[in-house]
């Protein structure tokens, strides 16, 4: 993919250029906003949301990483949303059984994988989920930059870049988060799987 080339021929209003570009990026954007946002109608909204704010605003794109401008949107279109559910909050029970951090090719979190034992993919689902529960509970500045780092294995640059934030501010952040992550994960022991309890209270 010449993404320079599509980035041009986009600006110039191309939208099969800036389809091309949706497809390259649509799963690393939607499985941001998944992580972030907890739940697959919130995610899909919040992708769709994002893509069409790139499209207006693509001709005031200057250069750079497209994908930490598009990080960027996509950020701030959770935000937006996270701050709608805290006018009008909603328990999300769907967050508890994210087992994959991405999308297939329908969009939707994978939750099978053809190569694992029904047990093995039981014990993978409740680790999930006690990692999707601790997440949620991080606050949104924290849960954003852990998922960017640890997720979507984006550096520290592009975190800054994307959150508008400085350096020094992501270190932080990630740092906090980590920690907040390791407390709870040793206060929700119920919810990890068996074979991890046991080897936790062997050590």
């Amino acid at each position: 993919m010449d993404e320079p080339a599509l980035i041009q021929h986009a600006q110039r209003g191309d939208l099969d250029s800036f389809n091309r570009l949706v497809l390259e990026y649509q799963s690393l954007v939607y499985n941001l906003a998944y992580r972030i946002m907890g739940d697959g109608d919130s995610a899909s909204d919040a992708t769709q949301e994002a893509f069409i704010s790139a499209y207006k605003n693509i001709r005031s794109y200057r250069g750079g990483s497209f994908k930490g401008w598009l990080m960027r949107i996509v950020t701030n279109a959770c935000y937006d949303e996270l701050r709608r559910r805290k006018r009008r909050p909603a328990a999300s029970l769907e967050a508890l059984s994210v087992v994959e951090t991405g999308p297939d090719a329908d969009g939707e979190a994978q939750l099978v994988s053809e190569a694992e034992s029904p047990e093995a993919h039981a014990e993978r689902a409740e680790l999930a989920g006690a990692l999707q529960h601790c997440l949620d509970n991080l606050p949104d500045d924290q849960r954003m930059v852990i998922v960017m780092c640890d997720v979507q294995e984006m550096n520290y640059a592009e975190i800054a870049g994307a959150m508008r934030i400085a350096l020094g501010t992501v270190k932080s952040r990630i740092a906090r988060a980590r920690a907040k992550l390791r407390e709870c994960i040793q206060h929700q022991r119920e919810l990890l799987p068996s074979a991890f309890r046991l080897e936790r209270e062997q050590t």
